[in-house]
């Protein structure tokens, strides 16, 4: 199976376009509660969108789900509403599938949950090094459909220097064993255009099939909107980039339905041969 593929954009036009291309979900980030913060100094993209672009996006999309990141578990204050008012509001838009941001507890995705309330999609975005530290608690949890593991957040937590360090020590492979063995879909952090990417995103859609993820976020390295003084030009931006990595993901099928077919020839080939000892 393709990865399912996934964009942050609360532009109508571009999410057309990225639907066209065959993106599978269309991203609204309301995620800003102590954000700036953390991400102080790194050039991430924090987006501040609202209800209304859910409501926009919805209306105007026929196929690419809807997922909306909201904010981490909060009470109310005078600035912004509470989570389960947040919540609430999420799904009464329609929002096909919420992701929860930043938690580090049993307790936060214990009311996330409670909050959605079996009414959509729950999405669980693994990146803070207490939610990896509780992650077998976390995933005994009724109710959770699929997960995340969130590399920029996660590698601050860690103190790392580049997010992809989480890749070459071992964390990402680690929690995506957890995620195999307890059957929940899992995907990691976001690929650039093919070519492209301070590690090429070919090395990155290989250990996606490598470590069996299902799904990943096109960066904004993948397509920056800004950059295109047109939505013709971007749109055909946009379809050859997610066409290059459709194309190059059949590439990597190949070779590992290679390998399947040996094991399967190695095993029959045993079995024959076993019952031919006497």
């Amino acid at each position: 199976m393709p990865l399912k593929l996934m964009f942050i954009t609360n532009d109508v036009d571009i999410a057309k376009i990225a639907e066209i291309a065959t993106v599978d979900r269309i991203i609204i980030d309301m995620e800003y509660i102590g954000k700036s913060v953390r991400q102080s100094g790194m050039d991430t993209v924090q987006s501040h969108h609202s209800i209304s672009d859910i409501y926009a996006i919805k209306h105007n999309l026929n196929k690419a789900q809807v997922v909306v990141r909201c904010n981490p578990i909060h009470n109310a204050t005078a600035e912004y509403t509470s989570s389960k008012k947040e919540i609430e509001d999420i799904i009464k838009a329609g929002a096909d599938m919420i992701m929860l941001p930043y938690f580090k507890t049993v307790n936060e995705v214990q009311t996330f949950i409670s909050y959605v309330n079996y009414r959509t999609k729950v999405f669980l975005l693994f990146e803070t090094p207490e939610s990896v530290a509780n992650v077998h608690k976390i995933l005994q949890i009724p109710g959770i459909d699929e997960v995340l593991i969130g590399l920029n957040d996660l590698s601050l937590g860690y103190h790392k220097k580049f997010m992809f360090e989480l890749l070459s020590d071992g964390t990402v492979e680690y929690l995506c064993n957890i995620f195999k063995y307890h059957n929940i879909p899992y995907g990691f952090g976001g690929i650039a255009a093919i070519g492209q990417g301070k590690i090429p995103a070919e090395k990155i859609l290989k250990e996606h099939y490598r470590l069996g993820s299902t799904c990943t976020i096109l960066s904004r390295s993948f397509c920056n909107s800004n950059q295109y003084v047109n939505l013709e030009q971007l749109k055909q931006y946009f379809i050859k980039g997610v066409d290059d990595i459709r194309n190059y993901e059949n590439e990597i099928i190949k070779h590992l339905e290679y390998f399947s077919q040996n094991t399967t020839q190695i095993i029959q080939a045993v079995n024959e041969i076993s019952k031919n000892i006497d």
